[in-house]
């Protein structure tokens, strides 16, 4: 979450990120709400200070045998306004926060300023992409044609965008995430196996919510969702803590099923394995010093990369532009690698 205190420093400068990213946010009018939630706080701090100064004169009054009446219609009537001026207090913050909440991180300089994923930069480039004596199939057409994807079934036990993974294909998925965590432990990374359910305060923490709740799958009657990514309870796990600088960095590597509504990705992706409601994913993450964080990124960025290069599938290292960042993001690079991978399997099913 953006901090009020940054706002009221230097409205222009997340007023040029926001421009940047394409984002609508009405600085002045969260400047205003905290001004007057300030001037709430003030009236209400002066009224209990004078209240208790009162009080303490009462007490005086009465061990010296004085009389107290003038003192008690002096603060007449001010326990209820002390009462009206918290609940205003209480409602104006609700608001402030809310509103603060639903602000995007400012990108960091060193991304590309952009509207959309056509800005995006290559970093990298690693691998040379196969050419085909053949037409390459789809992917949703490979798993169906080798009996490894089941689409249908899915579709009969819950609905679109589930898929069964069958004999071959359950064996790979479940190969693929012991390999990348057997990978990056080697490497140095801690294993957790998180939660797959959250509470909403730790959503709040990650941005999900309260912007992204329509892509998130709630358990009814509670405040528990199921998690969108692992980063949920990666990035909470050491919520209100305060970390020894000398153990940063802190990295782990966790497996877990994602769970999303893809509410705004309507007609795009609408087959196969991509957009899925339900799908695994092996994640990354680092607690390191803010002085240190990026530089922390590119090694996060390196140690993703491997994988590809192990598996020996071609990939760019992208960095996002301004326009096509996470909400939550200050810079994304990301990897974008071919679907080689089951194209191999494919080929080597037909030389059998």
């Amino acid at each position: 979450m953006i901090s009020i205190e940054l706002i009221r420093k230097n409205p222009e400068v997340v007023k040029k990120a926001m421009k940047e990213r394409g984002v609508e946010v009405d600085i002045e009018a969260i400047i205003s709400l905290d001004l007057e939630k300030r001037r709430i706080q003030k009236e209400l701090d002066d009224l209990k200070a004078e209240k208790n100064k009162v009080s303490k004169l009462i007490g005086q009054y009465k061990r010296e045998g004085k009389d107290t009446t003038e003192l008690f219609n002096s603060i007449k009537g001010k326990g209820e306004k002390i009462k009206e001026l918290e609940e205003s207090l209480k409602k104006k913050g609700e608001e402030l926060e809310d509103l603060l909440y639903r602000i995007p991180n400012i990108p960091h300089e060193s991304v590309p300023v952009g509207e959309d994923e056509s800005f995006n930069k290559e970093i990298k480039r690693w691998g040379e992409i196969r050419d085909f004596d053949f037409e390459p199939l789809p992917h949703w057409d490979i798993g169906t044609g080798l009996d490894i994807l089941d689409f249908e079934r899915a579709s009969k036990i819950v609905g679109a965008r589930f898929v069964v993974y069958k004999g071959l294909g359950a064996k790979l998925e479940r190969a693929l995430i012991n390999f990348m965590l057997e990978t990056h432990i080697e490497n140095g990374y801690t294993e957790i196996l998180p939660p797959f359910i959250a509470k909403a305060e730790s959503l709040y923490g990650t941005g999900n919510l309260p912007k992204f709740e329509e892509d998130l799958f709630k358990l009814k009657g509670t405040d528990w969702y199921l998690i969108p990514t692992a980063e949920v309870p990666l990035t909470n796990l050491h919520r209100n803590e305060i970390l020894d600088e000398e153990k940063l960095p802190i990295r782990y590597v966790a497996y877990t099923p994602c769970f999303r509504s893809e509410a705004g990705s309507y007609g795009r992706d609408v087959r196969g394995i991509i957009r899925q409601h339900q799908f695994n994913k092996v994640e990354l993450m680092t607690y390191a010093h803010p002085d240190n964080s990026y530089d922390e990124l590119e090694f996060l960025t390196r140690e993703a990369a491997k994988i590809l290069e192990l598996l020996e599938l071609p990939y760019r290292v992208m960095a996002l532009s301004t326009g096509d960042l996470g909400f939550s993001s200050a810079r994304t690079d990301t990897l974008k690698s071919l679907p080689a991978l089951i194209l191999k399997i494919f080929r080597q099913e037909e030389q059998k």
